[in-house]
C-alpha cells in the first residue's frame, strides 16, 4: 500500500482496528515519509505500543520490539555469543585434538555463534522491506544507553568488535514509546518526531471500542466509555487506559452484559483497575456515584 497522503495513514491504521485522529495520522505520515524515528510519548494504556503493531501490520513488514527495562545496556540490546555452542566447539576440536589454537579462535567468533537481538536483527535485510523497529518504554532505560541510541539511530548502524561494522542496507522504521516515569533526554527526543498521545474523546473511544469490541451493544459501548472516562477524573494510582476500556467490555460480554448496573461493575472492576487502593475507593456507593454522573453526562445520540 502506497501512502501518498495522510489520509492513507488513517485508512491503514483502520485496516488494522486501530483508530487515530488527524494529528497522529499527519505524524506518522511524517515520520516514514522523511525516514525519522518516532517518539510517541503518554500515559500508560493509550495505544503506543499498539501503533507501531499496526503499522507493520498493515505496511506487511517485520515487527522487531526492544522491550526496554532497568539495566538494559547495548550488548543485550545488539548481540551476545553462544557461549555454550562455543563450549562445546572447544570440547570436540580438543577430543579431536591438533587443533590450531589461532584458526579455533577465529572461527568461534563468526556468526555461526552469534546471537542477534532486536538492533542488530533491526539491520538486517528482511523480506518485505525493511521492518519497523520498536523500542518500547524507553524511560525504563538509563541515559548510557540513550547515549548509544543516538549513535545506533543516527547511522543505523552496530559495531561488533570480532565482526566490524553492520550497516542497515535499508533503514528500519523506528518507534520509541515512553510512559513518562522519567524525562528521557532532549538529545535523544531531537532526533525524532514528537507526538503527545493522549486519552480519546468520548466519539473516538466508543469507535474504538467499536472496532476492537465489535459485539458490544451501542448501548454498552457507550457506558463502558463514559464510565472509564468519569474514572479518570478520579484521584487514582493508575487511571483506566484504552487498553482497559477495551479488556473491561470484553469480560462484560463473557458475562453477558447488555447494560451496566453498580453490581457488574464491583464485579469486574479487575479488568479497569490493577492497584487494591484504586479499587477500594470504588467500594459501597462510589461506583454507583460514578455510574449515574457518567449516564448523565452521556452525550445525545
Amino acid at each position: 500500500m502506497t501512502l501518498d497522503k495522510i489520509d492513507d495513514v488513517q485508512t491503514l491504521l483502520a485496516g488494522q482496528d486501530y483508530v487515530c485522529g488527524r494529528a497522529l495520522a499527519t505524524v506518522v505520515f511524517l515520520a516514514l515519509k522523511l525516514g525519522r524515528p518516532l517518539f510517541l510519548e503518554g500515559e500508560a494504556g493509550t495505544g503506543k505500543t499498539e501503533i507501531a503493531k499496526a503499522i507493520a501490520a498493515g505496511l506487511g513488514r517485520r515487527l522487531i520490539r526492544l522491550q526496554c527495562y532497568e539495566g538494559l545496556d547495548a550488548a543485550s540490546a545488539v548481540y551476545e555469543w553462544n557461549f555454550a555452542e562455543q563450549m562445546i566447539a572447544i570440547r570436540t576440536a580438543e577430543a579431536v585434538g591438533g587443533a590450531d589454537r589461532k584458526a579455533l579462535k577465529t572461527e568461534l567468533f563468526t556468526e555461526e555463534y552469534l546471537i542477534e537481538r532486536p538492533l542488530l536483527q533491526a539491520m538486517r535485510p528482511q523480506d518485505g522491506g525493511a521492518p519497523v523497529l520498536l523500542i518500547d518504554e524507553i524511560d525504563r532505560t538509563d541515559e548510557p544507553f540513550e547515549a548509544f541510541l543516538l549513535e545506533a539511530l543516527s547511522d543505523f548502524q552496530v559495531t561488533i568488535p570480532e565482526l566490524g561494522t553492520i550497516r542497515a542496507p535499508e533503514p528500519p522504521i523506528v518507534i520509541l514509546t515512553s510512559n513518562r516515569t522519567r524525562e528521557v533526554h532532549d538529545a535523544l527526543k531531537r532526533r525524532c518526531l514528537y507526538h503527545w498521545v493522549d486519552y480519546p474523546s468520548f466519539d473516538r473511544e466508543v469507535e474504538i471500542l467499536r472496532a476492537r469490541a465489535p459485539e458490544a451493544t451501542e448501548t454498552l459501548s457507550r457506558e463502558v466509555v463514559a464510565f472509564v472516562q468519569r474514572l479518570r477524573d478520579e484521584d487514582l494510582f493508575k487511571k483506566p487506559g484504552v487498553a482497559e476500556t477495551i479488556d473491561w467490555a470484553k469480560c462484560l460480554l463473557a458475562l453477558d452484559a447488555i447494560t451496566l448496573s453498580p453490581e457488574m461493575i464491583a464485579d469486574t472492576l479487575g479488568a479497569i483497575l490493577k492497584y487494591q487502593d484504586d479499587i477500594q475507593k470504588l467500594e459501597g456507593s462510589e461506583a454507583k456515584r460514578i455510574l449515574t454522573e457518567a449516564r448523565a453526562a452521556l452525550p445525545v445520540g
